[in-house]
C-alpha cells in the first residue's frame, strides 16, 4: 500500500526500515523521521503523516525497548495543568489586570 506519494514510500519499506533500525539497535527510539533518513527521503508535504504513523505503530519491532520504559518516575511527572512552572512565577490578577 502506498503510504507516501510525494516520495513513493509504501508500507513494506516502513516496516523495512524499522525492522533493519531495531536489528541495528535494540534500544533505538524509532521516529517517522528517523524512517526517511533510512530510507534516503525527507517528507515534503505532509499530508500523509497521519497514514505514516498508523503504519510505524502496526509494526511489533516499534515498541520502545522493556529497559527504557518507565524511566520517569512518579515524582518527576508533572500533573496536566502544571506547566512546569513554580507558583512563583505565576502572573498575578493584580499585575495582569493594570
Amino acid at each position: 500500500m502506498i503510504v507516501c506519494h510525494c516520495q513513493s514510500i509504501n508500507d513494506r519499506y516502513i516496516n523495512a526500515a524499522i525492522d533493519w533500525m531495531r536489528c541495528a539497535d535494540k534500544a533505538a527510539i524509532i521516529t517517522p523521521r528517523k524512517i526517511h533518513h533510512a530510507l534516503g527521503k525527507s517528507p515534503e508535504c505532509g499530508g500523509c503523516m497521519k497514514l505514516f504513523v498508523a503504519k510505524m505503530r502496526a509494526n511489533t519491532n516499534l515498541e520502545v525497548p522493556a529497559e527504557l520504559r518507565g524511566l520517569r518516575s512518579e515524582q518527576t511527572k508533572r500533573s496536566i495543568g502544571d506547566e512546569g512552572r513554580s507558583k512563583g512565577h505565576r502572573v498575578s490578577k493584580q499585575s495582569a489586570a493594570g
